[in-house]
């Protein structure tokens, strides 16, 4: 070991017998002191970040506006993916979020094109999805119109899948088509607030009881959680069909020959178009879909 000469060596600690070992005890720092330390980089970070952001108002502002909707629209969606994927696999569970949300786009596109404000899309697992209307209809043809936009894009939503099936053989498309079809054909049902009920105010209020002796038959066959509240919802609009109706509500239901029978047609046809899809590929033997 290196001897040090004796004026580079440490003094010796000398140590009192029975007391105890010298320590070193840094200066306290006063609250003030300690909240200064703490503090001022927060300040900072605040600071530069205010000053970015009023250089870059002009493109936050617009997405601040916007993050409610995408919180709702994009938030429902993941509760819907991992609720389906849970059950079906998250492969199928994309698919057939994917698919709703292109039937909510067609009522969507719909509404904004006869100029009716309407919220975006809000995901409800395993109850599919909505938009409010932010704007009432103004008589059944629009909202015939509204209501038939969603199975329409839902339907060419549905025959991409299938058309992708046919070229890749993938099973998971020939599933997802024909749950697409099934989805969209279900929604043309003519009761209370399912699309179909909607078309009905274009075509023939009285459609509601055909809708629901189909709904109520369904129940006893295949009972569902979904289906009751399909029935119980749609009530208030089959009782309204044995009241007498006021002015305003006989100027709603007004609708001309022309307007009905294309209503009709697009109404029908879509939902003869939508069964024999489901009967195209339902002979074929569904895939458990793996996720």
């Amino acid at each position: 070991m290196e001897q040090r000469p004796p004026f580079l060596a440490p003094p010796p600690l000398r140590q009192s017998q029975g007391m105890p070992p010298m320590r070193y005890d840094p200066p306290r720092q006063s609250l003030g002191a300690k909240l200064k330390k703490i503090l001022w980089p927060i300040a900072l970070i605040l600071f530069v970040v205010v000053k970015w952001f009023a250089k870059l108002k002009f493109l936050f502002v617009p997405l601040l506006k916007f993050f409610p909707a995408v919180l709702k629209t994009g938030g429902t969606m993941i509760l819907s993916i991992g609720g389906y994927a849970l059950m079906y696999g998250w492969q199928f569970g994309v698919g057939l979020v994917l698919l709703i949300f292109v039937h909510e786009c067609g009522h969507l596109v719909a509404a904004k094109r006869l100029g009716l404000r309407v919220g975006a899309p809000v995901f409800i697992p395993f109850m599919g999805a909505f938009i409010a209307l932010k704007d009432a209809p103004k008589n059944a043809w629009i909202e015939a119109q509204i209501g038939i936009g969603g199975p329409i894009l839902g339907a060419l939503a549905s025959v991409a899948c299938y058309l992708i099936y046919k070229v890749t053989g993938l099973p998971l498309y020939r599933a997802l088509a024909y749950v697409g079809f099934l989805m969209n054909l279900f929604n043309l049902a003519p009761i209370g607030f399912l699309d179909g009920g909607r078309i009905a105010t274009a075509l023939s209020p009285w459609l509601w009881v055909i809708g629901t002796i189909i709904i109520g038959v369904l129940m006893v066959m295949h009972f569902n959680p979904i289906l009751l509240l399909v029935f119980v919802f749609s009530l208030p609009r089959l009782v309204s069909l044995f009241r007498k109706r006021t002015d305003e509500e006989k100027r709603y239901f007004e609708v001309t020959p022309g307007q009905r029978a294309l209503m009709a047609v697009l109404y029908f046809g879509l939902a003869a178009a939508l069964a024999f899809g489901m009967k195209l590929i339902q002979d074929i033997e569904m895939p458990k879909i793996a996720g």
